[in-house]
């Protein structure tokens, strides 16, 4: 039905007087809880969950009694699974769990917030101390229509916050630094900002840098964990954390669920797991893997209902860095999931892969993880991307159950 009422046109500007109703009821039912709390809002199109959990666990590493929520989970110590595919929930359910983590006696909150969140209302009543942003690139643009206004939605975090965290390096840094007000920010960035890294280490196991005094190493690979674990130094460094906290807090991290996620089931090939679903976040998947002995396997797809705009740019960068291409489904919900592929294929034709040869089209995703693990030879790399850390696939009939990281231990085992 949902699906049905969003094609009439203006639907998302006509439905703005209930969510900012559905916002206040929310408030008043709960008794705005979050205003108990130091909030930290982290907002941007990559990476928010992993700076999330950084600051999370530097925080709680420091003595600071910190809640979570983000896409992939929320609670304080013992995280529930966020099972709606949604990054900041709806109202009544954000004010609801937000009161739950109040109750435990949290000093703070880090929330991952979306900019449908801020154009909905739905973080309407909720203080924020610090807002962080990661990055932005184009995403969403099925919803803002514009990459402008999906910009201008996220800054809204920053016009709220009482001081803004800003990644200098990204083309959007102005217009974050506009929000949050002159003297209100501090900026980060690896050529750019007054917060830098420098002496880069990247590896397979993490990244290693210093900024000012303070000698960061995370246990997360990936460049842009560079820029994840700096906007993490700068709000310790607002809190006031000592520079021995911030550097224990972020090594702290393990990983992140359905990030950069290594699995191992005794195979002689690499599988990494990751939730990246935008021509950035690909991109810069690529980018973190480093260099490889084989063949580098990338399953991958694209959601119904969501910009299709990105869908063939996404074909062409798995293409262009990838041996072997199988496209299959991700979220199809009421779209054709052979069309979504075909959009896919477009891409990643361009750059020379030939159907049946290096590239292939499997629309169950179950069986295109099979494929991939079972063509993959020592020495390869197979990548599953786009779902990460998410417990079902939504198609037509409704939720599915499907995990990939499960699915490729199983498959793995059977194949060992």
């Amino acid at each position: 039905m949902k699906e049905l009422l969003e094609k009439i046109p203006f639907y998302n500007q006509l439905m703005l007087p209930y969510h900012f109703s559905q916002a206040v009821f929310g408030g008043l039912r709960f008794g705005f809880p979050a205003k108990k709390l130091r909030v930290i809002g982290v907002t941007g199109t990559n990476g928010k969950t992993t700076t999330c959990f950084m600051i999370w666990k530097m925080l709680n590493e420091a003595g600071h009694k910190t809640g979570i929520m983000t896409t992939v989970g929320w609670g304080v110590e013992k995280l529930e699974p966020e099972l709606n595919h949604m990054t900041t929930v709806d109202s009544m359910t954000l004010n609801k769990r937000i009161k739950k983590i109040m109750e435990s006696g949290v000093e703070f909150l880090v929330l991952e917030t979306t900019s449908h969140a801020m154009a909905q209302f739905r973080t309407l009543g909720i203080p924020v101390e610090i807002g962080v942003m990661t990055n932005v690139t184009h995403e969403h643009l099925d919803y803002h229509k514009t990459f402008e206004n999906y910009r201008n939605a996220k800054c809204k975090l920053f016009k709220k916050a009482k001081f803004g965290i800003v990644n200098a390096d990204d083309k959007s840094a102005k217009y974050f630094e506009k929000s949050a007000g002159k003297g209100n920010y501090v900026t980060y960035g690896i050529e750019k900002g007054e917060k830098k890294a420098e002496k880069i280490k990247l590896g397979v196991s993490g990244v290693e840098y210093v900024c000012d005094e303070i000698k960061v190493k995370t246990k997360i690979p990936g460049r842009f964990n560079v820029y994840n674990s700096l906007a993490t130094v700068c709000v310790g460094e607002k809190l006031g954390l000592t520079k021995e906290e911030i550097e224990k807090g972020i090594f702290a991290l393990e990983s992140v669920e359905g990030r950069m996620n290594r699995i191992e089931e005794g195979q002689n090939f690499s599988v990494i797991v990751d939730y990246a679903h935008t021509p950035d976040a690909l991109e810069k998947v690529f980018e973190s893997i480093g260099k490889v002995s084989g063949r580098i396997i990338s399953v991958h797809g694209g959601a119904g209902r969501r910009d299709e705009t990105t869908r063939e740019p996404r074909g062409e960068i798995l293409g262009k860095n990838s041996d072997v291409v199988i496209i299959t489904e991700d979220d199809s919900r009421d779209e054709d999931p052979e069309k979504i592929a075909e959009q896919f294929v477009v891409g990643v034709e361009k750059t020379g892969k030939v159907m049946g040869k290096d590239l292939f089209v499997e629309i169950d995703r179950g069986k295109a993880i099979e494929m991939a693990l079972k063509m993959a030879k020592k020495g390869d790399l197979v990548l599953l991307l786009g779902k990460g850390h998410e417990k079902t696939i939504l198609r037509k009939e409704g939720p599915v159950l499907f995990e990939d990281i499960k699915v490729a231990k199983k498959i793995l085992k059977k194949l060992n």
